[in-house]
């Protein structure tokens, strides 16, 4: 067999090399050409290459005479070469030792798993305080463990909206609810709060955006998208907080044209009043259209005439009734704007509001107007979330500072109401990544909320809400657990495989198809 041919410089270093003479001035000479290459090959960023250099001139150096001063030199050089990238894990094992939770418990093993859900109490007698009569002092700091749990609850009635909210956009039903309304709660697994869903709540979000924006592929609506829905709390539950509980639960914004109207950023005012709102919160909210189907009445409208429809069959039947206005992100937005039509409607009906992660929403009259009309507004944040820092987020910054000169002016946004104050880095489980892309997400905001004890307090050891869910649009958790990411969606992209082997998307179930006659109120709430 033929020797392969080797290139010249291969060639060239197998040669034996001539002995050099052996004067100082020669060594230094060869040093300072194997230092300048050292150095050419480490800005390159070819480790490679740099070995074979290196290597290729200190074979050449032990014909020489090395005093112990150059020695000292060349090995670090070699060690440095030689030396790996030590593989650091995410968190060191001193912590992950302490973490209550670890990749082991989420593993199945039946009856062995902790159990996920907390003790539920009597609240008939604090209900008030509880929904903030006396804004929540000595509540909030430390958290009454009542509290917490009540302000989870109303977080996942939000968290449902965005559960069955239909978001493809190739599907012929996108911006609608995936279930009838009396399948809802069955369907999430939300029964368990003791609530029936009454009517749903549409909205037009399209109004002055641009073409592309539109919705092109659903035939069911392509002016309205599903808001969100009221209920109403059953027997068992109202005997267990003391009232009957109506609920309003708005979703955040999803579809493109709703990110549109966040991004309108001017003032509106209402009436002739001095107050003031964001025009885009306030399109969506007032929005309707004489030729839609879902839409001839605003999401408004739409809402109003069903809590007037329930307090009133409450009230004739001598119950005592409050209404609690909940939201996340744009949906923390609308429930202010829907708490201030409902307490100027119902003067003497008990309204709480209790968003997460809600932006700002009008000036400082409406902020005023809202306290004299006696709403209690629980905001959720976390400190690392930019969305309630809007709108305005640089220039409200910098005057809220001022408050003494720039507070009665009109064009400033205000916050309404108490602030639970969240953050990120108490949580052992959340990764720390520097642009914390997904602290807005609700699941984010309810498992730090489970967790939250005070702001001096670490992550409540025994918090039972399930840490999976961290994980289920977002990938926060910390890798050592081995939760997938983004794990909650439907199997198959929504695919299935029908009887002849095709795989094909599924058609709805007729009582999931959404009907305008949803949006008609019943003529009496559903049996308890």
């Amino acid at each position: 067999m033929e020797k392969m041919e080797l290139s010249p410089m291969r060639n060239m270093a197998k040669q034996k090399p001539e002995k050099p003479r052996r004067t100082k001035r020669v060594w230094r000479l060869k040093l300072n050409v194997t230092w300048q290459r050292m150095k050419k090959a480490l800005k390159s960023g070819l480790r490679n290459r740099l070995r074979v250099h290196l290597a290729s001139n200190l074979n050449k150096l032990p014909t020489l005479k090395i005093n112990h001063h150059d020695l000292a030199i060349i090995r670090p050089i070699q060690h440095v070469m030689k030396k790996k990238k030590p593989i650091r894990p995410t968190m060191p094992l001193e912590k992950l030792i302490q973490l209550p939770y670890t990749a082991a418990d989420f593993v199945d093993r039946g009856d062995a798993m902790t159990p996920t859900k907390s003790p539920v109490e009597n609240i008939s007698t604090r209900w008030r305080e509880l929904h903030g009569l006396h804004n929540w002092e000595g509540l909030i700091e430390p958290l009454h463990p009542w509290l917490r749990r009540e302000v989870v609850k109303y977080g996942e009635f939000v968290e449902a909206t965005y559960d069955a909210f239909d978001f493809d956009p190739l599907s012929e039903f996108c911006g609608s609810c995936r279930y009838n309304p009396n399948k809802l709660f069955e369907e999430l697994g939300l029964t368990k709060h003791g609530y029936k869903v009454t009517k749903y709540i549409y909205a037009m979000s399209h109004v002055d955006v641009p073409e592309w924006f539109e919705k092109s592929h659903c035939t069911w609506s392509k002016d309205s998208n599903w808001m969100g829905y009221v209920a109403v709390s059953g027997d068992a539950e109202t005997t267990r907080i003391g009232r009957r509980d109506i609920l309003v639960a708005w979703r955040g914004t999803v579809a493109p044209t709703e990110w549109y109207s966040d991004l309108k950023t001017s003032l509106q005012r209402l009436g002739k009043t001095n107050i003031k709102v964001q025009s885009g919160f306030l399109g969506v909210y007032c929005s309707k259209g004489e030729f839609t189907r879902y839409n001839k009445l605003s999401a408004s409208e739409q809402v109003t005439e069903e809590i007037r429809r329930l307090v009133t069959f409450f009230r004739d039947r001598g119950e005592e009734v409050s209404l609690t206005l909940c939201g996340h992100s744009l949906g923390g937005a609308l429930a202010l704007l829907n708490a201030y039509d409902a307490a100027t409607y119902f003067p003497d009906l008990f309204i709480s509001v209790i968003s997460f992660a809600a932006p700002r929403v009008g000036n400082i009259h409406f902020k005023e107007k809202l306290n004299e009309l006696g709403v209690k507004t629980l905001r959720v944040v976390i400190k690392q979330d930019i969305v309630p820092k809007l709108p305005g987020f640089i220039l409200n910054t910098i005057l809220n500072k001022f408050t003494a000169i720039t507070g009665r002016l009109k064009w400033i946004y205000r916050h309404v109401g108490t602030q639970l104050k969240l953050n990120m880095l108490h949580s052992p489980y959340l990764r720390r990544d520097p642009d914390y892309t997904g602290c807005h997400n609700l699941e984010i905001y309810l498992h730090l909320l489970d967790g939250y004890v005070s702001k001096t307090s670490k992550f409540r050891w025994n918090a039972r809400r399930d840490v999976a869910l961290v994980n289920k649009s977002t990938n926060m958790l910390i890798k050592e657990l081995k939760i997938p990411g983004s794990w909650y969606e439907r199997p198959f992209k929504g695919l299935v495989l029908n009887q002849y082997g095709r795989w094909v998307k599924p058609g709805r179930q007729a009582e999931h198809i959404p009907s305008p006659l949803s949006i008609e109120s019943c003529q009496e709430p559903p049996p308890f």
